[in-house]
């Protein structure tokens, strides 16, 4: 018997809000009990700046978790104190290794109740960060959003934020539509999974639209500098001051130094959900699909509404799920179980217009991956580059994450060598490929053909987002410590944000 099609409702998800709460976040928790952490994160920016916030900190009490009721406040302490202790770790002229009581300790009983870890993942930044301006308009209108919370009270750092937010509004329909189109396939209901595809496709298109605002109010000098050292997590970060992590101090002195991964946008589970149920794989970086698997091959008989393939055996993708909220990875892992439409449109291939509606889908997706190619080598590999270029010429006196990155990088035959990440890949190729791999499923041969067209064409029609010296970074070998990991061009290493 086949599993059953999951329903959003048991995993807190909502046709209307995606993976975003249907509750908004709140914007300060009701109980007063709490107002020392409100106090704190509304100042956070002067405390970082008048160098008191470690002191500040250090002298707060430990506060009791007993106090949170619904799960809204449980999310709002658990973002309030993910950007307390990232501000406590990269605020001050090196990073510190140990984290107080007064956030490890209800940051972890936080964290175990929400089923996350005990670091700035995309959940407390982006998904429960957000706050709509006029609450009878749409949160999927960017005009519309404001953050609650931020390092450096800058627009370019809120603006970062909320284009994600923006997407995961927009693309919320996208999950109901598509688990619609699998228990329809599994009728035989061309035409409905046909409705839904075309839908789907739409829709990708105005995610695509959202995602290139990002140049309007954001500026790469400003994420990379500062706003991405605040983002980083403790996992592979020795040369930016943690060789060990981040100790979570809980009192009992016997306590470990933990390694975590820092906030990624490949942390959205929006964004594989669209693979997952368009039966998209994502190889390790420099692995190619078998030709012998390839979309070309027709299923075997009584596979037509089997499940999708194996999951997939990209080691970063897989860790990503770990820093999404519980009910998040366990709906994906559900979806991974049902998913049938690339089965079903593979079976059904006289159905032209079934075919053209899916292969659509999968370009919608390859043009939205494009265009995130175009943002990280604007706002990481180019900034990256400068940054190495002052490295060589400059000493470094303050030790945190911009410097560690710049001085990193211009020690050529220590970058040779590959400073590991999160189990992750190279940037650049990794991005590449897995847009290259959005294709691979195509079921119409010139689609993929369409599909795989160089990446250099694509630098050189996207104006917009590249100048000549983005295109040449590209081909430059980086060294970028940051948000999931360490990222290099030239060897494995961890995350970034990645779609």
């Amino acid at each position: 018997m086949l599993p059953p099609v999951p329903v959003l409702a048991d995993y807190g998800l909502s046709p209307r809000h995606g993976f975003l709460p249907e509750t908004l976040p709140l914007t300060h928790l009701p109980d007063p009990y709490y107002n020392k952490w409100e106090a704190i994160a509304a100042n956070l920016q002067a405390l970082v700046l008048s160098r008191r916030l470690r002191s500040v900190i250090d002298h707060l009490p430990v506060l009791s978790t007993i106090g949170l009721e619904h799960e809204a406040e449980w999310r709002r302490a658990y973002s309030l104190l993910c950007f307390m202790a990232h501000a406590y770790i990269w605020g001050g002229d090196a990073p510190a290794d140990r984290l107080p009581m007064a956030i490890s300790v209800p940051l972890l009983e936080i964290s175990d109740h929400l089923e996350v870890p005990p670091v700035a993942t995309y959940a407390a930044v982006c998904l429960w960060n957000f706050k709509p301006v006029f609450m009878d308009e749409d949160i999927d209108n960017m005009e519309n959003l404001a953050t609650l919370n931020t390092f450096t009270g800058s627009i370019d750092e809120s603006w970062f934020y909320l284009i994600s937010v923006a997407i995961e509004a927009r693309g919320a329909p996208i999950l109901d539509l598509m688990l619609t189109a699998i228990a329809a396939a599994r009728k035989d209901d061309a035409k409905t999974v046909t409705r839904c595809l075309v839908g789907f496709a739409e829709l990708l298109t105005d995610l695509t639209n959202i995602l290139v605002r990002m140049h309007e109010s954001c500026d790469p000098t400003v994420f990379y500098h500062r706003v991405r050292p605040f983002l980083a997590g403790s996992k592979n970060m020795a040369e930016a001051g943690l060789p060990h992590g981040v100790l979570y101090d809980e009192g009992t002195g016997a306590e470990k130094h933990r390694q975590y991964s820092g906030g990624s946008n490949a942390q959205s589970s929006l964004i594989q959900f669209f693979d997952i149920v368009l039966g998209i794989q994502h190889l390790p970086t420099g692995e190619r699909q078998n030709p012998a698997s390839s979309s070309e091959s027709e299923p075997e008989a009584g596979a037509r509404h089997a499940a999708a393939p194996s999951p997939s055996r990209n080691n970063f993708i897989q860790e990503m799920r770990r820093y999404m909220p519980g009910p998040h990875a366990r709906f994906l892992a559900d979806v991974s179980r049902v998913a049938n439409i690339r089965d079903f449109v593979q079976a059904n291939k006289p159905n032209r217009q079934l075919c053209l509606a899916y292969d659509a889908c999968l370009a919608m997706l390859s043009a939205f991956r494009d265009k995130h190619i175009a943002i990280v080598t604007r706002y990481i590999i180019t900034p990256s580059r400068e940054a190495r270029a002052r490295g060589r010429s400059q000493s470094r006196k303050r030790v945190n994450l911009a410097a560690a990155s710049a001085s990193a990088a211009a020690a050529g035959a220590q970058t040779k060598q590959g400073q590991t990440g999160t189990g992750g890949t190279a940037l650049i190729p990794f991005l590449k490929q897995a847009r290259d791999e959005t294709g691979e499923p195509a079921i119409e041969e010139w689609t993929r053909r369409f599909m795989k067209r160089k990446l250099k064409a694509e630098y050189q029609a996207d104006a917009v987002f590249f100048s000549k010296a983005d295109k040449g970074a590209v081909e430059t070998d980086v060294d970028v410590k940051g948000l999931a990991g360490s990222w290099t061009m030239d060897d494995e290493g961890g995350g970034i944000c990645s779609f």
